[in-house]
């Protein structure tokens, strides 16, 4: 295993509006990069391992930019092939809140050279040397091709790594849901899964987490997100026994000034996958989580650097009532700034 983390999937260029407002109305708009696995795999990079993204983008200018950027977070791209015939995906947003009705997202991946990742085309040495590798069903929903790779990566076989599988439900990218089953399929099949009480109800109508891990009972790790009431962790009991359930802990979310809530998901995943590789207890886990996410919601655009590890340990060390009064702003990340920017009367 020569790297922390391998993550799979695509990444785009993003246009951010330069103000708020209908799509059709914005007149120019700032360019970043996005994508669910890579931003995990920044974000851990960022905060010391090893990191590996594996993907396809285009020969062209975007893709140029993309490897530029994400290897600037002390990314390992050399298992990102270049696709002559296809273009790298890019995509337009507004500036408000993915959850508000005047959202607008425009995609331009059809036919993107990660939409056509396989098992012949895609580098699955470099996505298995990893102690960790993490895939989203995103990757699923691009294309048959992008199934079948998916299915090989997940399938058991020895030595291999960790399977981290963030369900990441996009209704707009499944058009009609019914391959919803494919993702409890793939979500069965991984050690750590990733998934929204949101995404759980509107992907697979499954309401409360006892329900859904019952849904999943082979995951080592249930991590069910629940916005701002914090995220619980079912568990296979430590003792190496099972029962029906297994075992739950629960952490609730730190308050958070909130400038934008792009990106707090893949952060959130970022934050628990750290914690796992460390050895950390559950609980901690999610609380690097949380910290992650919070660092994510306290920043524009999809990208947001960690707290410095030391810093981190410290917040996620506190006792409950401490933890309980934690209010984190923006700017709070900044190691120069953090007794004032944590806030905790």
């Amino acid at each position: 295993m020569d790297v922390d983390v391998a993550a799979l999937g695509e990444s785009m260029v993003t246009f951010l509006p330069s103000r708020p407002g209908r799509l059709a109305d914005v007149p120019s708009f700032d360019r970043a990069i996005g994508g669910a696995e890579s931003n995990v795999a920044c974000a851990l990079a960022a905060f010391g391992h090893t990191a590996r993204w594996v993907s396809r983008v285009g020969a062209d200018g975007f893709g140029d930019h993309l490897l530029e950027r994400i290897a600037g977070y002390g990314v390992d791209v050399t298992a990102v092939h270049r696709d002559p015939g296809r273009p790298t995906g890019v995509y337009f947003r507004t500036a408000g809140d993915r959850g508000t009705g005047a959202h607008e997202v425009a995609y331009y991946r059809a036919g993107s050279a990660a939409s056509a990742m396989s098992v012949t085309n895609v580098d699955l040495a470099a996505a298995r040397s990893a102690r960790v590798l993490h895939l989203t069903g995103i990757t699923a929903a691009l294309s048959e091709e992008c199934r079948e790779l998916l299915h090989e990566l997940t399938a058991p076989a020895p030595g291999r790594p960790l399977v981290s599988f963030d369900v990441n439900y996009r209704p707009g990218l499944w058009g009609n849901g019914a391959d919803a089953q494919l993702l409890l399929d793939l979500a069965r099949r991984a050690d750590i899964v990733f998934v929204g009480a949101d995404e759980a109800r509107d992907a697979w109508g499954l309401h409360g987490g006892r329900s859904l891990v019952q849904a999943l009972p082979q995951p080592d790790l249930v991590v069910v997100k629940q916005g701002r009431a914090g995220a619980i962790a079912f568990h296979k009991n430590t003792d190496g026994t099972e029962d029906a359930d297994g075992t739950a802990t629960h952490v609730p979310a730190p308050r958070v000034d909130v400038v934008a809530h792009v990106g707090a998901g893949d952060a959130f995943a970022a934050g628990f996958l750290s914690a796992t590789l460390r050895g950390l207890t559950v609980r901690d886990r999610l609380r690097h989580g949380h910290l992650f996410a919070a660092a994510a919601l306290t920043t524009p655009g999809d990208l947001a650097a960690p707290p410095a590890r030391g810093h981190a340990d410290r917040l996620a060390a506190l006792d409950d009532d401490a933890w309980g009064r934690l209010r984190l702003g923006p700017g709070w990340t900044r190691a120069e700034q953090a007794e004032e920017e944590a806030n905790i009367p």
